[in-house]
């Protein structure tokens, strides 16, 4: 029969808090789209090795793909942002190695608008009632 072992003994993965779902949202939250990548309509993926240390801090980035005109910095300005949860093991240093890829996609173009009426004010004659209009553009 087989001794089993004790999950303390294992060494565990760190995770973002939030897991994989939260991670994404807090990329689109912090990305800041590079004007130029903006100018020249580049898209695509940034691939990055990250170094997290074993109170979940990022030490270091390296590029493994990157898209250039700008992705590549905002990519690893993003990454040194993120705090992951670990479980180091008892005594020693512990260095854990993780790729995170960060997508870069324009936003599709176009206009959103909404009619929003003016608030009712007294009824006058001689003002006739007025429609404004608010726009929301977003790039």
């Amino acid at each position: 029969m087989k001794k089993g072992r004790k999950p303390e003994s294992f060494i565990l993965k760190p995770e973002f808090e939030g897991g994989n779902k939260a991670l994404t949202e807090f990329i689109q939250h912090n990305l800041k789209y590079p004007q130029e990548a903006v100018s020249n309509k580049i898209e695509g993926v940034v691939r990055l090795r990250i170094d997290i240390d074993r109170n979940g801090k990022v030490l270091k980035t390296h590029v493994i793909s990157g898209i250039g005109f700008g992705c590549d910095e905002e990519a690893e300005r993003i990454s040194k942002l993120l705090k992951f949860k670990t479980n180091p093991p008892k005594g020693g240093h512990i260095t854990y190695h993780k790729d995170l890829n960060i997508p870069f996609k324009l936003p599709k173009g176009g206009f959103n608008y909404q009619i929003k009426p003016k608030k009712k004010q007294e009824e006058s004659k001689e003002i006739p009632q007025k429609i404004t209009y608010n726009y929301t553009i977003n790039l």
